[in-house]
């Protein structure tokens, strides 16, 4: 599936943005123009069901991750991913193979919730969330914030959740084949502290932001960026 996409920059260097799910490419809004600032042409994706981007019947892990590798260039210099778009670029980054890998508080093991409901299920409902309840559900957000995940939501197909669903409980962790990094929010309720561990025994570095919720550029962006350094 051939993406919609949002660039910023024309640099010699070239960074892959993948969101996270309920989002799109307009969530890095700030990250954007601060790595065209370092020198990055920078190309943020819309995924499918998402944004811009084309809808499906079902979104299995896969689609996302062959849709990207459909949409931007092979070998980029850095690719970051959020939450499913870590997950996505887990999947994909044996066939990006980009220079240096990021997985901001990744979803690599969808969570299933206490009963066996998995947690993808409880966000069906969140397209027709209001203003108000984001502010209190994110109580560190700006106005602008805000608003950009109101625009997000009413261009987001809630079949996306549903169908990863299916995918709850499993294991889609990737092997750090490119200099990687995960990036966690304090505390992260998709990386616990033991799965951390595990993350690093496996050869990732492992960074956490304190005081972050889980989207962490939008929440926290100064921090976000600061716990790149040496990265970007």
């Amino acid at each position: 599936m051939q993406l919609h996409t949002r660039e910023w920059g024309s640099g010699d260097r070239l960074a892959v943005l993948i969101h996270g799910i309920m989002a799109d490419s307009r969530c890095w809004w700030r990250v954007g123009p601060a790595l065209a600032e370092r020198g990055y042409r920078v190309i943020a994706v819309d995924l499918p069901g998402h944004g811009e981007s084309p809808r499906a019947e079902a979104y299995p892990p896969e689609l996302f991750a062959s849709s990207v590798l459909e949409s931007v260039p092979a070998r980029p210099d850095l690719a970051i991913g959020h939450s499913l778009g870590g997950l996505t670029l887990a999947l994909a980054v044996d066939r990006l193979l980009p220079g240096r890998a990021i997985y901001s508080d990744p979803a690599f093991r969808l969570p299933v919730l206490e009963g066996g409901t998995p947690m993808t299920d409880t966000f069906a409902s969140a397209s027709q969330w209001t203003a108000e309840q984001i502010a209190a559900m994110h109580p560190g957000f700006s106005a602008e914030e805000v608003a950009v995940e109101v625009e997000m939501l009413q261009r987001w197909d809630p079949r996306t959740a549903l169908s990863l669903s299916e995918a709850a409980g499993a294991d889609f962790t990737p092997a750090p084949v490119v200099p990687s990094l995960v990036q966690l929010a304090e505390p992260s309720f998709l990386v616990p502290p033991a799965f951390a561990a595990e993350l690093e025994q496996k050869g990732f570095e492992v960074r956490v932001v304190a005081g972050a919720e889980h989207t962490i550029h939008r929440h926290l962006f100064e921090d976000f960026m600061a716990g790149l350094d040496g990265w970007i």
